[in-house]
C-alpha cells in the first residue's frame, strides 16, 4: 500500500513556456479533471498534442477519426492530435470462437452472478489480442510523436485514460445495483467483485486505467533519452483516486467514497509510477478529490465528499475567489435552502458512525454495505432536492472549481515533482485557487 502523502504546500509556479510541448495521452471528453492540465498548457503557450482513443461504429472494428471528427476534436483540444486509435483494453476483441468478452457477458443477471462462469481462458486470449492492438498502434503513435518534438524542448506528457467497464448491455443493470441499489435491489459488491464477472471486469481496469501509464512511459524511453541528453525535463503526470482529506468535525481527514471497484486499478497505476521513479523517470499520479464528470454519474453519492470544500475555502483565505465560488452555489440551491444548511447535512453524513467502519485507508478499497448504501443513497437524494435544477447543481459549479484548482497544481508540480504519488485535497487545492 503506497504511504498516504498529501501535497502540503503549493509548489512553484512551472517554467514551461511557449518552446515546450505538452502531450495529453487520453481523448478530451465533455468537462473533466482532462480540462484543468489542458487549461494550464493553453495559458503557458505550450504547444499541444493530443491522441484519440478512435471509434467504433456499433461496436464494429476499431477506426481511426474521420477528417470532421479530428476537426472537431483538435478544435476542442486546441493542438494537433496524432490520429492513431489508442483505444485501451479488450471487451470488444474476439477469441478464436468468434465472442468477445462483451458477448460472453449476455445473460448475466444480478441474481444469477456469484454462480455464472465465463470462459476465462478465452477472455484472456482476447486480452492477449487487445493487448498486441494497442502496444503496435502506441508504437505507432510514438513514432509520430517523435516526429512533433524538437530539439531539447521540455515536454509534460498527461495521462488520461481510465475505466474499462466492458460494453455490456447486460453489465449495466449489475452496476446500477452495486452502486446505486437499496432494500431489495442492492447488490454486495464483493460478491459481484469475487464472480467471474467482477474478475473480468478487474483485467479491463487494470488494462484501462494502470496499465496504459506503464506502456506509455515504455514506449517514449527513446525520445524521453534524446530529451534530456539535450538538458531538457520530461515529466508524466496521471490521475489516481485513493480516497481524499477533507474537513469533517473541523480537522482534514482522509475519507473515501464506497465501493470504488476501480481501486485496485488506481493502486496498480499507483505501483506503475513508483517502479518508473525507482528508474530514474519523473512520473507522478496525482490522487484527486470527488468530483462530478461525465464518467461519475454512475457513482451516485460521490458528490458528497465534494461539499465540505465550501468549507476549505474559507478556512485556507477565503476572499473574492471564495465568495464568488459561494455565491454561485448559492444561487443553484431552492429557495429558502443554504449553504449552511446545505454543510450541516454533509457534517452530519460524513461523520456518522455508520461510515466509521469505512475511515480505514490500510484497508482500502472498501466494499458496500446494506447500511452504508441506504444512507449514502438517501443523503445524496436529500441534498440533490436541495438544488432548484436538478440539471443546473451545486456539485457541478464546485467540480469546476476543483478542477481548475487541481490542474493547476498537477502542471506546477510536474515542473519539479517531489514523489511518485502525492494527494491533492482540499486544503491545499483551496488554497491554490484563494492565493
Amino acid at each position: 500500500m503506497t504511504p498516504y502523502n498529501p501535497l502540503n504546500q503549493l509548489p512553484g509556479a512551472a517554467g514551461y513556456t511557449g518552446n515546450d510541448v505538452f502531450v495529453l495521452f487520453g481523448e478530451l471528453f465533455g468537462r473533466g479533471y482532462a480540462n484543468g492540465i489542458v487549461d494550464e498548457a493553453r495559458k503557458a503557450g505550450m504547444t499541444i498534442i493530443g491522441a484519440t482513443v478512435g471509434r467504433r461504429d456499433n461496436n464494429g472494428p476499431l477506426r481511426p477519426l474521420t477528417a470532421e471528427e479530428l476537426a472537431e476534436a483538435e478544435t476542442n483540444l486546441g493542438g494537433k492530435i496524432i490520429n492513431i486509435p489508442l483505444e485501451a483494453g479488450f471487451d470488444l476483441e474476439p477469441a478464436a470462437d468468434g465472442l468477445t468478452p462483451a458477448d460472453r457477458l449476455k445473460g448475466v443477471k444480478p441474481d444469477t452472478v456469484a454462480e455464472t462462469k465465463l470462459d476465462m481462458a478465452a477472455i484472456e486470449e482476447s486480452r492477449q489480442k487487445g493487448l498486441a492492438r494497442f502496444r503496435e498502434n502506441l508504437a505507432a503513435f510514438v513514432r509520430e510523436l517523435e516526429k512533433l518534438v524538437p530539439t531539447g524542448r521540455n515536454l509534460l506528457v498527461a495521462h488520461t485514460m481510465a475505466g474499462g467497464i466492458p460494453r455490456a448491455r447486460t453489465l449495466m443493470p449489475l452496476l446500477n445495483r452495486v452502486f446505486k441499489g437499496q432494500g431489495d435491489r442492492y447488490l454486495s459488491s464483493e460478491l459481484f467483485w469475487n464472480s467471474d464477472t467482477g474478475r473480468l471486469c478487474s483485467l479491463s481496469f487494470d488494462e484501462v486505467t494502470a496499465d496504459t501509464f506503464g506502456a506509455l512511459i515504455a514506449a517514449t524511453a527513446p525520445l524521453r533519452d534524446r530529451l534530456e541528453g539535450e538538458g531538457a525535463r520530461v515529466s508524466y503526470s496521471a490521475y489516481g483516486y485513493h480516497g481524499c482529506g477533507v474537513l469533517i468535525g473541523g480537522e482534514y481527514r482522509w475519507q473515501s467514497y464506497t465501493p470504488y471497484l476501480q481501486g485496485w486499478a488506481k493502486i496498480r497505476l499507483e505501483d506503475v509510477a513508483a517502479k518508473a521513479w525507482q528508474e530514474g523517470v519523473k512520473a507522478t499520479v496525482y490522487n484527486c478529490p470527488e468530483i462530478q464528470t461525465n464518467s461519475s454519474a454512475l457513482f451516485l453519492g460521490v458528490e458528497l465528499s465534494l461539499f465540505p470544500f465550501l468549507s476549505a475555502l474559507e478556512r485556507e483565505g477565503d476572499g473574492p475567489v471564495a465568495q464568488e465560488i459561494r455565491k454561485a452555489c448559492q444561487a443553484l440551491l431552492k429557495e429558502g435552502e443554504t449553504l449552511d444548511g446545505l454543510l450541516a447535512k454533509t457534517e452530519a453524513y460524513l461523520a456518522s458512525p455508520i461510515l466509521k467502519p469505512f475511515d480505514r485507508y490500510e484497508e482500502w478499497p472498501h466494499h458496500n454495505t446494506p447500511e452504508q448504501a441506504d444512507f449514502m443513497l438517501a443523503t445524496s437524494d436529500e441534498m440533490m432536492a436541495m438544488n432548484a435544477d436538478p440539471k443546473n447543481i451545486v456539485c457541478a459549479e464546485l467540480s469546476r472549481a476543483v478542477f481548475h484548482g487541481v490542474g493547476r497544481l498537477m502542471f506546477d508540480h510536474s515542473w519539479a515533482p517531489g514523489a511518485p504519488v502525492v494527494w491533492l485535497n482540499h486544503d491545499v487545492i483551496a488554497r491554490r485557487l484563494v492565493a
